[in-house]
């Protein structure tokens, strides 16, 4: 219980954090954020580690200036949320089985060991 537990604490960490970074890389590209900048060079180099799945997936947006849209950030956002979900429903599943057999193999163990009088 305390492993699915942790494991569930993990799942959500990364995805918590990897949310994170693409909010804060989106917000910089859309408002066209200075690269040189030591905060807005942190963030980009840590997108681009979250984003190497889906770069290039849709073509970034020009606006005016440096300001871009970049869709492709919006929809890893979309994704890590899904399998976030997806990886916490399952633990939760593999849980819940885990402790029916347990409860099953006790009460199992309950009635074989006869009482003593």
């Amino acid at each position: 219980m305390r492993v699915a537990r942790g494991l569930s604490y993990l799942v959500y960490a990364f995805v918590l954090i990897a949310l994170i970074i693409l909010v804060l890389g989106f917000f910089l590209l859309l408002f066209g954020a200075n690269p040189d900048a030591p905060f807005a060079e942190w963030v980009y180099r840590s997108l681009a580690r979250v984003m190497a799945p889906f770069r290039g997936i849709f073509e970034p947006v020009k606006l005016n200036g440096d300001s871009v849209l970049d869709t492709s950030v919006l929809f890893a956002m979309i994704v890590y949320g899904i399998v976030g979900m997806l990886l916490s429903a399952l633990i939760s599943w593999l849980t819940e089985r885990l402790l029916a057999l347990r409860r099953r193999h006790e009460s199992a163990t309950e009635t074989r060991t006869p009482v003593a009088a």
